[in-house]
């Protein structure tokens, strides 16, 4: 799970210095899927119930299970990418927002606790500690700014499989559901909106959009629940 998590770590630290006014989701696809070929791993996403693409990609008002697309990239956006890889059975999968050039006060807020709530939820995640404390960090953080959770998706279990329980909400009273144990692998999630926490699926049937058409924001990392703390796999 370090060795898949690294990598996935590494290729989105490329994937993130190529964003850029003019530059093209499809061309961070492709080169997210490159950089796994040289590793001899898998795009985990790619061919996964039929998603097309190695990455997510998911600009603006896209939620999550963004299609790459040709359009240029424009200043003042802002872009998520979603990547997960398979190597030597175990998945990795990590999430990032990113600014497209320079982007106004209210979208850097938004951004900054995401990313901020997914520290707050990892933290949460410890030995003894139930299920929900992770769920409820993330929420109290989030709404203490304005800004909601999307119920739709949610994080989850991970290890051999992409996906496996349990589901781990972004909100909730916390003390609920199962208890944390060592060794337990998580992908932790936040998906945090400026306006109404409602999505809905467009006519690809995978990518979520906000139902305002306000802008969302998406951060994750494989975390592992350990005796010493959680340990972020995703990490560089």
């Amino acid at each position: 799970m370090r060795v898949a998590g690294r990598m996935v770590a590494e290729i989105l630290a490329i994937l993130r210095e190529k964003v850029a006014p003019g530059v093209t989701t499809l061309e961070l696809d492709r080169l997210a899927e490159a950089e796994c070929l040289k590793r001899k791993a898998k795009p985990a996403f790619k061919g996964y119930g039929g998603f097309p693409y190695s990455v997510c990609a998911s600009p603006n008002e896209k939620v999550v299970h963004g299609f790459p697309d040709n359009r240029p990239l424009k200043e003042g956006e802002i872009l998520s990418i979603d990547f997960g890889v398979l190597y030597d059975g175990f998945h990795g999968d990590s999430a990032f927002t990113a600014p497209v050039g320079k982007i106004d006060e209210k979208t850097s807020l938004l951004l900054k606790v995401t990313e901020e709530s997914l520290a707050k939820g990892i933290e949460a995640a410890v030995v003894g500690g139930r299920l929900s404390d992770i769920s409820h960090a993330v929420q109290a953080h989030v709404e203490k700014d304005g800004f909601t959770v999307v119920r739709e998706f949610v994080g989850h279990g991970i290890g051999s499989n992409l996906h496996e329980a349990p589901q781990v909400p972004n909100y909730g009273v916390p003390g609920q559901g199962p208890r944390l144990k060592a060794g337990m692998t998580l992908a932790i999630e936040p998906m945090i909106n400026a306006g109404q926490p409602g999505v809905k699926i467009l006519e690809d049937g995978w990518t979520a959009v906000t139902i305002d058409g306000a802008l969302s924001c998406h951060f994750e990392h494989t975390i592992a629940v350990t005796e010493n703390g959680p340990e972020i796999l995703t990490a560089l």
